[in-house]
């Protein structure tokens, strides 16, 4: 079993690099090894593998390092994996060196706005002066796994993230902030529900010690929080400044109006961008979704200024949602690409489960 980090997210895990020698830490490992007292210090504990003394447990065993925890590498430099040690909460430890990142980030976790139900921007939980170089800060997060994995299982799964990130999208935009990166790597999600057993923080599919597959629930029986995450790119507007920005930077290059020379409406890139999300890991990737082709479409319109604002978004889809059934909620998402004997098998086995679940939600007679 390979034990290189398997998160595809770009902000967390860079998947494009493969090493040998796994008994030894890699260049982007060590730096984190460099902090390792620092953090423990305040409060952090990195995983063994990053103690400055570590020495690989499976030497001398006679058995294959992949069947041990401490051979999981994490080969980005920037961002790594850690436990509050009073608790043993899992946290994220970022590297940040733009403080417009620390300054918003701060604010939109401030106390007086985290307690909104419509607040789904990740918590700051410390800020540190990075040890290594003192220009840097340390940010603390929770740490959260990708909104994608597991992936979703039925319809209003799909629904509930859709409310959930354009009722964050507009809160964030009520505090005249821009994400202007709203892409898929970018929106997380707090998988402790779906998770009673844990999981291992970089080998997501296997429990902490890596010992066997981790099992997961389901999101429709054990609804998750998801969350905007990186303002590396964000904007902060003043009352009364324009919202226009310039930049072709990003991880969503489909947006027509990036550009470096000519301004544009940074809350629309956001319309576009999130809705290019909705597009692109539901509409094209699932059946039966073409209900949410409205609003899709409105989001991705060419002109910004003929797209709807966040709050405008919002109510759209509310008006859609109140339009669906009771029944057509808890039925399974059909990729395009299953086959037809894949078809009959799997609406078979949701039949019987949609059946179930209605009954018990009292939603037909028995």
């Amino acid at each position: 079993m390979e034990r290189y980090a398997e998160d595809p997210h770009a902000s967390y895990t860079d998947t494009s690099l493969e090493f040998s020698g796994i008994g030894e830490l890699q260049q982007p490992e060590r730096v984190w090894r460099d902090r390792y007292f620092f953090l423990k210090e305040c409060g952090y504990t990195l995983r063994p593998r990053y103690h400055p003394e570590w020495k690989p447990s499976w030497l001398g065993t006679g058995l294959p390092a992949d069947i041990f925890e401490d051979c999981i590498m994490s080969l980005n430099s920037k961002v790594l994996d850690a436990v509050r040690t009073k608790d043993s909460y899992r946290v994220f430890i970022k590297v940040v060196d733009r403080p417009e990142e620390i300054q918003i980030a701060r604010m939109l976790s401030a106390k007086s706005l985290s307690s909104s139900p419509n607040n789904h921007c990740v918590p700051v939980l410390d800020v540190l002066t990075d040890p290594v170089e003192p220009s840097q800060n340390l940010l603390v997060m929770p740490y959260l796994r990708p909104f994608y994995d597991p992936p979703f299982e039925v319809v209003e799964e799909v629904l509930d993230f859709i409310k959930q990130t354009l009722e964050g999208l507009a809160f964030v935009h009520s505090q005249r902030v821009a994400h202007r990166d709203c892409s898929t790597m970018n929106i997380m999600m707090d998988g402790r529900p779906l998770y009673p057993d844990d999981h291992h923080p970089q080998q997501r599919h296997l429990t902490p010690d890596t010992s066997r597959y981790a099992r997961h629930l389901s999101r429709l029986d054990h609804p998750v929080k998801y969350y905007y995450i990186d303002w590396g790119m964000s904007s902060h507007f003043d009352e009364g400044d324009s919202p226009n920005v310039l930049g072709a930077q990003g991880a969503d290059q489909d947006a027509p109006e990036l550009s470096n020379v000519c301004p544009y409406n940074a809350f629309m890139l956001d319309i576009f961008i999130l809705g290019h999300l909705y597009e692109v890991n539901f509409l094209q990737v699932y059946h039966g979704l073409d209900f949410l082709q409205p609003l899709v479409i409105a989001m991705m319109r060419e002109q910004p200024e003929r797209r709807p604002t966040a709050e405008a978004a919002l109510r759209t889809f509310n008006d859609i949602r109140q339009k669906l059934t009771n029944t057509h909620l808890p039925w399974r998402l059909r990729k395009r690409a299953e086959s037809g004997t894949e078809r009959v098998v799997y609406d078979t086995l949701s039949a019987a489960k949609v059946g179930f679940k209605l009954v018990r939600r009292g939603l037909i007679g028995t």
